[in-house]
């Protein structure tokens, strides 16, 4: 048999300088230049064909489903003892406030990175709601 000559457990070597006097706080990167474009917003992402044909195809669908709701409107209107001609105007008005707020969000979904920005959406929804005004007071005469 051997001897043992390991005691199984030591004390570290009793050291006079750290490796490393003081541990790193900031990367290396930190102290470097920043390099910043000003006015350049992030590139809006292309818009696939295949989504503007969804999109689009979605938006026919609207119109069809707002030009029943239209003739229901003015067929109501009716009913309730508006002239027809002014029914009738109540119901283009409604048609087209409809239509116009469906783009703007059609649009949104299609590309929002691309058309949902102040230009392109604001007049949509202005024109829409302006309209969709414009109907209940026409049809209120």
């Amino acid at each position: 048999m051997q001897a043992q000559t390991d005691p199984g457990f030591k004390l570290p070597a009793d050291k006079s300088t750290p490796d490393d006097p003081q541990p790193k706080t900031t990367p290396e990167t930190a102290t470097g230049p920043v390099e910043v474009v000003p006015g350049k917003l992030a590139p809006a992402t292309d818009t696939s064909t295949r989504d503007v044909a969804i999109g689009g195809a979605i938006f026919i669908v609207l119109l069809v489903v707002y030009f029943f709701v239209r003739n229901a409107y003015v067929h109501h209107m009716v009913v309730r003892r508006v002239a027809p001609s002014t029914a009738g105007s109540a119901g283009w008005m409604l048609f087209v406030g409809l239509a116009f707020l469906s783009a703007a969000v059609v649009l949104a979904i299609v590309n929002a990175s691309k058309y949902l920005t102040f230009g392109v959406t604001a007049p949509l929804v202005a024109v829409g709601v302006v309209a969709l005004i414009a109907a209940l007071v026409i049809g209120r005469r």
